[in-house]
């Protein structure tokens, strides 16, 4: 199903929160709406697994009134090192990066959106931008994909089907999946990423 049993529409701002199924990362962010309009802060925190280090990183995000994303400011820690990076969308849907390395103008084949990897909370911006938690449809959206811890970013092709009520298919990077999404097009449950609670 597309939206989660008994899920109405909730107060906002609100905090929402996610687990991970292994239990080894979680994220909580506050996010408040006005319209299509998005702002957040969130945290995503992970321990250590073969395949990661542990790490924390911490995210601003702004969208415009359609749901697009504006800007998103990302810091990440692990143990030898902090970095940060700030992605901003100009008129013209080009990308103004800024690192450690310095500045960058980036395309990304047009994306509007940001995707983050190990994070439930970012598969909303599309979905609610695109009105997606509402109809059966089919899309595929561009994104600027950003990877932890690492901090690089490329860009990636997210296919999204939803079934009207069946929930809505996934094909990213990294899953291929179908998710459960609240009323507001918020995720409920990512199988093999994460769970709200």
């Amino acid at each position: 199903m597309t939206t989660a049993e008994g899920a109405g529409k909730r107060e906002w701002p609100a905090i929402l929160t996610w687990r991970s199924q292994d239990l080894s990362r979680i994220e909580s962010a506050r996010v408040q709406l006005s319209g299509n309009r998005i702002r957040a802060h969130g945290r995503i925190v992970a321990a250590a697994t073969a395949a990661n280090p542990a790490f924390s990183a911490s995210y601003d995000l702004v969208t415009d009134d359609t749901g697009a994303t504006n800007r998103l400011s990302l810091n990440v820690s692990v143990a030898e090192r902090d970095r940060q990076v700030s992605l901003a969308r100009d008129e013209e849907n080009m990308w103004l990066i800024t690192d450690h390395e310095g500045e960058s103008r980036e395309a990304f084949d047009g994306a509007l959106d940001v995707d983050v990897v190990f994070s439930p909370f970012f598969n909303a911006l599309p979905i609610r931008r695109t009105g997606l938690h509402r109809t059966a449809e089919s899309l595929r959206v561009q994104v600027a994909y950003v990877y932890l811890p690492e901090l690089t970013i490329s860009p990636a092709t997210i296919a999204y089907t939803s079934f009207g009520g069946e929930g809505i298919r996934l094909n990213s990077p990294v899953a291929d999946t179908t998710i459960v999404v609240d009323d507001d097009g918020f995720i409920v449950d990512y199988p093999g990423l994460a769970e709200r609670i």
